[in-house]
């Protein structure tokens, strides 16, 4: 069997009549970490969606596990072990912290349940303390953690997240950066995005960067690293 997971070849998808994916391939493999960056409007998030099923690529493949989902409904791929943190989070605000959680445990494609409500509490403490508050008493940083945690619940094989730090304070941002290392450790292969490159490469393995709904960079986290050029000219400086 393929330790293949996601892969994509030859995406086309649209807006309307905007032209917002180029061709593009990626694919990602069990426990590998990939950093998907590019500026705000550079075709990450639809990426993600088009994989996914969310958005309908006009042309191209998608492949989990090597089968073809690329006409698959968005929850049929969730089924094959994709956990996805969407930006803007998503969580169930008139739903407490406990019943976000439970309402999304399930085992794994293997029936693995090594995410468990105790593992989350242990990962999360700060959920802990508000395991009865709901949804909408939580922070931003707060209901991050719910849907990273609630992501865990369904023992996935891929994690998948969508602007990882995004308006978070830094203080918890680092928190939010320290837990996805810890997850990262477990072998569960990644995909993130966020617009702090250094905290992102140093914990994926490889990094595209999209620009106008192309890729012009695939590989190394090192390479990024090393070539403050690529950086300042795809990314912009200060980040």
């Amino acid at each position: 069997m393929s330790n293949m997971l996601l892969e994509a070849k030859e995406l086309h998808t649209y807006y309307g009549a905007s032209h917002i994916l180029h061709g593009i391939d990626f694919h990602i493999r069990e426990g590998e970490g990939i950093a998907l960056m590019g500026r705000n409007g550079m075709g990450k998030s639809t990426l993600i969606k088009s994989m996914l099923g969310i958005v309908r690529p006009r042309h191209g493949s998608v492949h989990v596990r090597g089968d073809d989902y690329t006409r698959a409904p968005t929850y049929r791929t969730a089924q094959q072990g994709i956990a996805y943190v969407p930006e803007g989070r998503g969580i169930f605000k008139s739903l407490t912290v406990r019943e976000n959680l439970l309402m999304s445990a399930r085992a794994g494609v293997d029936g693995q349940r090594n995410w468990t409500f105790e593992r989350v509490m242990e990962t999360f403490p700060r959920l802990g303390e508000r395991i009865n508050n709901g949804g909408w008493q939580l922070s931003g940083g707060e209901q991050q953690m719910l849907t990273i945690g609630r992501a865990l619940m369904t023992n996935p094989d891929l994690l998948i997240l969508d602007e990882a730090t995004e308006g978070l304070a830094p203080l918890i941002a680092m928190e939010i950066w320290r837990i996805v290392k810890e997850i990262r450790k477990t072998g569960i292969a990644t995909v993130i995005v966020d617009k702090n490159h250094a905290a992102v490469t140093s914990i994926c393995d490889r990094a595209m960067i999209l620009v106008k709904g192309e890729v012009v960079f695939d590989g190394t986290s090192d390479e990024v690293r090393a070539s403050p050029d690529l950086i300042q000219k795809h990314l912009g400086v200060g980040h």
